[in-house]
C-alpha cells in the first residue's frame, strides 16, 4: 500500500490529536478525579497509536503504547494522578511533537524514546517516577543488565585459568572537583594490578564528567580483594570502595527473568498494535458519518486570493468605464457584479480565517512549565480564543504573544512570598484575551504583577542615551513606558532564559508593525501592566479614502482616519517651527504631504483653505494636508518587491480602475 499520500493527512491529524492531548492534561491537573477527562485523552492516544503503527513509525507508537498503557491505570484507579507522574506524560509529549516534525520535515520519526518509556513503564507498575531515576541507578549497582554473550565467555575463562573477577562500586567524596581525573587514576592503579572488563556509566562518559560520585567496575585480576581495595584507597578523594565477588549463575538467572518479561511485553505490543486498526476502522466510520469539514491546503486559497485580487482590480475598472459611458444597462450589470463579487470576496477572506486558538492554545502548557521554573504560582486566563483572523497573520503573531507572556511571567509577576507580604493573593494572574473591534483584531496581556516603575524605565532610558534628563521630565507616563520597545531596553538586573537574553520588546514591536499592527502598553506601579497589541483583520484587501496630490493618487487606509476637514488658511497656527491647527479643542500638527513626498507643482492652489486628512495612531493625531479627495474604495495592497524594501511612509501600492498606480500610505510611520 502506498502510505505517502496519506502522510500529510497523517501530520496534520496527529498535530491535532497532540494538542487535544496537552491541553485535556492541563484539564486533567486542575481535575485528578475526572476520568471523562482521562477517557478523552485515552482516545486520542490510542488512535495516534494505531495510525502511527499503520504508517510504520515504530518508535512513535512504542512511546505511545507506553504512555496509553499508564492511562489506562489511571482510568482503572490503578494509580492516581500526581503532577510527578503528568510531568513524565507531558515530557513524552513533546518527545512525540518532535518525532511528528521531524517527519513533517522529511525525516523518519525516529528517537531515543527508551529513558522515557522506562520512565513510563515505572510508573504503570506504581513505582513513583522519584524511585523510578533510583531504580535506573540501582540498576548499575549490580550490573545486572550490562554483560553480553562475549562477557559471559570472557568471565568464564578467566574463572576456569584462576583469575578472581570482582564487582567494584567507587564512591568519590563530595567536595571532589575533578572526578574525571580520580577515575582515570583509579583505573590506571588497577590496570596495572589486571584488566578492566566493563564500566558503568562508559569511559566516555567519565572523561567528560557525566556521572555523580559513584561508579562501577568488573575487574578480572589475580589479586584477592582487600589488596585491590588498598590499591584504590591509596588514592586520594575516595570517599568508600565496596568490592563483590562475581556470582555468575546469579546474575544469568536474572538476566533470563528480564529477558522473559520483555518477551511478554513485546507480545502485549503486537496484540495492542494488530487491535488498533480494527477500532481505528470503526472511529474512522462514525467520524466520517459526521464529518462537514474538509481539508484544503493553505497554497490552494492563496492562488484562489490572488486570482480574486485581479477581479477586483478588474471590477474597478468597470465601474469606472461603466460610469464613462454612463450606459444604463451596462451600469445595472456591474452594479450587480459589485456586490456579488463583495459576497464572494468575504467567503474568501473567510475561509482564510482560523481561530485565534490555534495560537493560544500552546500558552497554558508554556506556563506550567515556567511557573515551576520561576517558582511562582500563576493562573492563565484565556478569553475570546474562538475570535478570527486571517491565516497569514496568525502564522506570524504567535512569536511576538510568546515574549510578551514570558516578559509578563518573568519581570511581572512577583514571587508569591513578595505578593503575600504586599497583601495580593499568592498566585497571581495572567490574562490572555482576543476581540474583535471594527476592521481589526485587539490581544490584550495582562497581569497583576508589580506594574513598570517609571523612575527605573527613565534611569535605564537615560543610561542607555535613549532619552536626555531634559526630555525625560516632560514625558507623561504613557509615553515613559513606551521607552521599553526601545532598541536593547532591558530592565532585568540578571539576565534569564526566560525573559529572552536580552532580546527586548523592540523585536516584538518590529514584528507586530510589520503586520500591520501596532502595540502599546500600559502600567499602574503594583496592579500590573497591560500590553495591547492591534492587527488587522486581513493583509490583502482594504478600505482607503482616495486622495490626489497634484496629478498623483495616494490611498490612505481607512482604519488609520478619523474624519476628514476643510479647514481656513487662516485657522493655521505655527508652534516650535510646525504648523498646527486646533482640532475639537486638540493641537494637532499638519503634515504637508506634497513637500514630504516632494511631488511636482503643475498648478497652484488658489483657493482659501486646504483639504485635511485627521489619522491616528495610538493617542497620536496629525492632519494630511492633501489638495482633494476621491472618495473610499476597497483596494488591492500589493508590496513594491524587494528593490523598494525601505521606502519612507509607503507601506505598499494598489492598481485603480483606470490603471493608473496609486501608493497607499503607512500614517504610522508619518506621525512618528
Amino acid at each position: 500500500m502506498e502510505l505517502n499520500q496519506y502522510l500529510d493527512l497523517f501530520i496534520d491529524e496527529s498535530r491535532e490529536h497532540l494538542q487535544n492531548i496537552n491541553e485535556n492534561l492541563l484539564e486533567l491537573e486542575k481535575e485528578p478525579t475526572n476520568l471523562a477527562i482521562v477517557n478523552e485523552i485515552f482516545r486520542s492516544a490510542h488512535t495516534l497509536k494505531g495510525m502511527s503503527a499503520t504508517m510504520g513509525y515504530e518508535d512513535l507508537a512504542n512511546l505511545t503504547h507506553q504512555m496509553e498503557n499508564v492511562l489506562d491505570a489511571i482510568r482503572n484507579n490503578k494509580i492516581s494522578v500526581s503532577s510527578s507522574i503528568l510531568d513524565v506524560v507531558f515530557q513524552s509529549i513533546d518527545d512525540l511533537e518532535a518525532m511528528v516534525e521531524s517527519i513533517s520535515t522529511g525525516g523518519d520519526g525516529k528517537r531515543d524514546v527508551k529513558e522515557i518509556v522506562l520512565k513510563l513503564a515505572a510508573i504503570e507498575k506504581g513505582t513513583e517516577f522519584v524511585e523510578e531515576t533510583n531504580e535506573v541507578k540501582n540498576e548499575s549497582d549490580q550490573l545486572t543488565l550490562r554483560y553480553d554473550e562475549y562477557d559471559y565467555t570472557v568471565i568464564e575463562q578467566s574463572v576456569d585459568q584462576g583469575f578472581n573477577v570482582f564487582e567494584i562500586k567507587v564512591e568519590l567524596t563530595a567536595s571532589c572537583i575533578l572526578k574525571a581525573a580520580r577515575s582515570f587514576m583509579v583505573f590506571e592503579s588497577l590496570e596495572q594490578n589486571g584488566e578492566i572488563l566493563k564500566s558503568n556509566p562508559s569511559v566516555d562518559k567519565l572523561e567528560t564528567e557525566q556521572f555523580d560520585a559513584v561508579f562501577y567496575v568488573t575487574f578480572i585480576t589475580k589479586i584477592d580483594n582487600s589488596e585491590v581495595k588498598n590499591v584504590i584507597m591509596k588514592i586520594s578523594e575516595i570517599h568508600n570502595v565496596e568490592i563483590t565477588s562475581f556470582d555468575l549463575n546469579r546474575i544469568k538467572q536474572e538476566n533470563e527473568q528480564k529477558e522473559v518479561m520483555n518477551e511478554i511485553a513485546a507480545a502485549k505490543k503486537e496484540v495492542a498494535v494488530t487491535v488498533a486498526p480494527e477500532n481505528e476502522q470503526k472511529n474512522k466510520a462514525t467520524a466520517q458519518s459526521n464529518s462537514k469539514t474538509i481539508r484544503v491546503n493553505i497554497e490552494r486559497l492563496d492562488i484562489l486570493m490572488n486570482l480574486f485580487e485581479e477581479l477586483v482590480i478588474d471590477r474597478g475598472r468597470l465601474e469606472q468605464i461603466s460610469r464613462d459611458l454612463s450606459h444604463g444597462e451596462l451600469q445595472e450589470t456591474v452594479e450587480r457584479m459589485t456586490r456579488v463579487s463583495s459576497d464572494l470576496q468575504s467567503i474568501i477572506l473567510n475561509m482564510r480565517m482560523v481561530p485565534i486558538d490555534t495560537v493560544f492554545n500552546r500558552f497554558p502548557r508554556m506556563v506550567r512549565q515556567l511557573s515551576k521554573d520561576l517558582n511562582k504560582k500563576i493562573d492563565l486566563q484565556i478569553i475570546g480564543a474562538e475570535t478570527e483572523l486571517d491565516r497569514t497573520v496568525i502564522d506570524e503573531i504567535g512569536d511576538p504573544l510568546v515574549h510578551l507572556i514570558r516578559n509578563a511571567l518573568d519581570h511581572g509577576i512577583e514571587k508569591p512570598e513578595v505578593r503575600v507580604s504586599k497583601g495580593k493573593p499568592e498566585t497571581g494572574t495572567v490574562e490572555l484575551k482576543a476581540f474583535h473591534s471594527g476592521n481589526h483584531v485587539f490581544i490584550e496581556v495582562k497581569e497583576d504583577g508589580a506594574g513598570i516603575s517609571r523612575e527605573k524605565v527613565l534611569e535605564k532610558a537615560i543610561k542607555n542615551k535613549i532619552v536626555t534628563e531634559q526630555q525625560a521630565s516632560t514625558l507623561t507616563d504613557k509615553q515613559v513606558f513606551e521607552l521599553i520597545f526601545a532598541s536593547g531596553f532591558s530592565t532585568a538586573e540578571v539576565l534569564s532564559d526566560i525573559s529572552g537574553r536580552g532580546v527586548g520588546l523592540d523585536v516584538v514591536k518590529s514584528k507586530i508593525e510589520s503586520l500591520g499592527g501596532t502595540v502599546s502598553v500600559d502600567s499602574i506601579l503594583g496592579h500590573g501592566t497591560t500590553f495591547s497589541v492591534q492587527l488587522p483583520l486581513t493583509l490583502s484587501i482594504i478600505s482607503v479614502m482616495l486622495v490626489e496630490l497634484q496629478k498623483e493618487k495616494y490611498a490612505i487606509p481607512l482604519s488609520s482616519i478619523i474624519e476628514t476637514a476643510f479647514i481656513k488658511k487662516t485657522d493655521i497656527m505655527s508652534a516650535h517651527n510646525q504648523k498646527v491647527i486646533d482640532f475639537r479643542g486638540k493641537v494637532v500638527p499638519l503634515l504637508f504631504l506634497n513637500d514630504l513626498f516632494n511631488v511636482p507643482v503643475e498648478s497652484e492652489n488658489n483657493t482659501d483653505g486646504i483639504s485635511v486628512v485627521i489619522v491616528r495612531k495610538g493617542d497620536k493625531l496629525a492632519g494630511l494636508v492633501v489638495d482633494s479627495f476621491i472618495g473610499q474604495q476597497e483596494i488591492v495592497l500589493k508590496s513594491l518587491g524587494n528593490y523598494l524594501t525601505n521606502v519612507f511612509a509607503i507601506s505598499g501600492a494598489t492598481i485603480l480602475g483606470d490603471g493608473q498606480v496609486a501608493l497607499i500610505l503607512d500614517c504610522n510611520a508619518l506621525i512618528k
